[in-house]
């Protein structure tokens, strides 16, 4: 069962008190193939592939501006019926943290674990996978009105610094 536009809108108090300079990796997951998802307590991060062990080159990965998705496991959470669920959202890096535009804009550097990352330029929205796991109601949520511009869908970043990352590790914003 999708939650409802009422259901997500209620968790809009808790979604919005996100850490806005440093908050916990919640969830790291890596896609190895189209159809699987691997959660991992821990991985490397390279700026030639993204996350190590990721098909995000053999998806046709060649923008590297587009190498690593992180969401707000506040959002995923309010779209999930449960924590099994967020793998599906098809993101890597699920972290409690503010990803709006207005806390960190494109070029905003973020230490991740040992490594570093950049958010990007390039507008992460949602898939026909993404309304088939989650409802028109969560990609609507997402990319409509206040949801874009708080990237509730997510934001693509890339690596800039290399390094291994945990889950509980703080993503601190660097600039």
């Amino acid at each position: 069962m999708h939650r409802t536009t009422e259901q997500l809108e209620a968790q809009l108090p808790e979604i919005l008190a996100a850490p806005k300079d440093a908050g916990p990796i919640e969830m790291i997951v890596r896609r190895p193939d189209d159809a699987q998802r691997e959660i991992v307590q821990s991985a490397r991060l390279d700026p030639s592939v993204g996350l190590v062990g990721d098909n995000w080159i053999d998806r046709g990965g060649t923008n590297a501006e587009t190498q690593l998705t992180l969401m707000s496991s506040r959002v995923v959470d309010a779209m999930s019926n449960d924590r099994k669920q967020w793998p599906l959202a098809g993101d890597q890096i699920y972290v409690d943290m503010d990803l709006s535009k207005d806390n960190l804009p494109s070029g905003t550097q973020l230490e991740i674990g040992e490594a570093t990352i950049q958010i990007s330029e390039a507008p992460h929205t949602g898939c026909a996978k993404f309304v088939q796991r989650f409802g028109k109601d969560a990609l609507r949520f997402a990319n409509v009105g206040d949801g874009r511009e708080k990237r509730f869908r997510g934001v693509y970043a890339f690596v800039v610094e290399p390094g291994e990352v945990k889950t509980g590790d703080k993503v601190t914003k660097l600039k």
